[in-house]
């Protein structure tokens, strides 16, 4: 099972020195993929959350690309309404022939209200939004010499059932995000009936959980999956490799902008999970 870090590209620590060192230590550490989160227009309700400076995620993981060799390089999510398809099959094609063949396209329908507004894009047609970039990526790295060798992996991201509706449609990884493994394990049944119902092949997962190591067992039954001892970190992803993720990714960030002041707690965290990775 593969395994990637979710690097904070937001918030009062961020800059080009600080994204270096992450992606220079999630490689260093032997992970298999950096990936980065997506906003443009940091609205009141986008900064909330993740605060300026944001850097935009196709632009930073070009420069990423330069100074890494082996990492797989993502987004987690690109928020597909923002930007128009046919950019969107271009940058991700040329970044893909950059890297090396190294890009991994998560994508997902996005959830802030005013950035849309800000942007000019329509919050009630997100999803037809998103099934329109799909199909146009489908269709341009197909038909395209030059976007590299073969397709670039695309994930949907999200925790809906129209979210695994559309990863079984257009035959993605589905990429749900930072869950409780009780709703996990509840959300499977859903994923094997609407696969069915599609009468497609089983669905591969992608899932984004948190990395918080804590010194005692979590006994909290909301307990997110990814937060308590090592070893319950290790049971959740054995639990998540036996459901059928192929990859992982852990987000060290737990909500608060000033963590990105001390990057190297995280950094410690990632470090104790690489000595002990399944």
């Amino acid at each position: 099972m593969r395994m990637g870090v979710n690097v904070p590209n937001f918030g009062p620590g961020v800059s080009p020195e600080n994204l270096a060192r992450w992606a220079m230590t999630s490689e260093g550490l032997g992970f298999d993929l950096l990936m980065l989160s997506d906003h443009v227009a940091i609205t009141s309700d986008v900064a909330r959350q993740y605060p300026a400076p944001f850097y935009e995620p196709v632009t930073t993981l070009a420069w990423l690309a330069g100074m890494t060799t082996r990492i797989g390089l993502g987004t987690t999510v690109l928020i597909a309404p923002y930007r128009h398809p046919l950019l969107v099959a271009r940058m991700a094609g040329n970044l893909q022939q950059l890297s090396g063949g190294r890009l991994v396209v998560g994508v997902g329908v996005g959830w802030a209200r005013e950035e849309f507004a800000a942007l000019g894009v329509p919050f009630e047609r997100r999803g037809a939004l998103t099934d329109e970039l799909l199909r146009t990526l489908r269709v341009e790295w197909e038909n395209e010499a030059d976007y590299g060798s073969g397709r670039i992996p695309v994930w949907v991201g999200g925790n809906s059932d129209a979210a695994i509706r559309r990863a079984v449609r257009f035959g993605c990884p589905w990429h749900p995000l930072r869950f409780t493994m009780s709703w996990f394990r509840e959300a499977l049944p859903r994923v094997r009936g609407i696969v069915d119902g599609f009468g497609g092949p089983g669905l591969e997962l992608a899932p984004r959980i948190y990395l918080q190591l804590t010194e005692k067992p979590v006994d909290d039954p909301d307990r997110r999956a990814g937060v308590g001892t090592l070893e319950q970190v290790l049971e959740d992803l054995e639990e998540l490799r036996r459901a059928g993720s192929k990859t992982v990714v852990l987000d060290p960030y737990l909500g608060d902008p000033s963590e990105t002041l001390r990057p190297e707690e995280a950094w410690e965290a990632l470090a104790v999970l690489a000595a002990h990775r399944p």
